[in-house]
């Protein structure tokens, strides 16, 4: 059975999923930007772009999720008036590393599954490590103190986030 077997017929064709990945990067940084501070507990909020950028990382494989994450990085980056580069490094980092956990036709089973939030987790954290470390300035706070508020908060709310998606695949798979 082919690997694209279980992609509806618009998204087997490549242009077609880049097409649908970049236009669901700019609604996710729009809804980031614009409404999540609505949803934030003290300043936290889940990184959606980090979601979209573990899921292409497990659909496309790893190249493919690497570069999402640096583009959707430094789209993001752009559409927040942040310092330039450090979300475009730390998503290309989190997609390199959910890469690895690509198999070939059984993207939606790891989607699907607690596996899922599991890589998110993973990915987020590793993510966090390296935005925050060049987010924070040396003298302000301490790394360790300023990445167990910021860092670990956003992890969870992430790997919260990321159930919606795992759930309506899930659902999807049942029907």
């Amino acid at each position: 059975m082919s690997p694209l077997a279980d992609r509806p017929a618009y998204m087997s064709n490549p242009a077609m999923r880049i097409i649908a990945y970049a236009v669901t990067a700019l609604t996710l940084s729009v809804v980031h930007v614009v409404f999540l501070r609505f949803i934030s507990v003290s300043s936290v909020t889940p990184d959606l772009l980090l979601i979209l950028t573990v899921w292409i990382s497990l659909v496309e494989g790893q190249f493919a999720g690497t570069l999402a994450g640096f583009t959707s990085g430094l789209l993001f980056d752009v559409a927040s008036a942040d310092v330039l580069g450090t979300n475009a490094l730390a998503k290309t980092i989190a997609g390199f590393v959910a890469g690895y956990f690509f198999r070939e036709g059984m993207a939606m089973q790891i989607i699907g599954s607690y596996r899922f939030l599991l890589i998110i987790t993973l990915s987020g954290f590793l993510h966090n490590i390296v935005y925050f470390f060049f987010y924070i300035q040396p003298m302000q706070v301490s790394f360790l103190t300023f990445f167990l508020t910021y860092g670990v908060a956003t992890t969870l709310y992430t790997t919260v986030a990321a159930v919606f998606p795992m759930l309506f695949v899930n659902r999807r798979q049942e029907w």
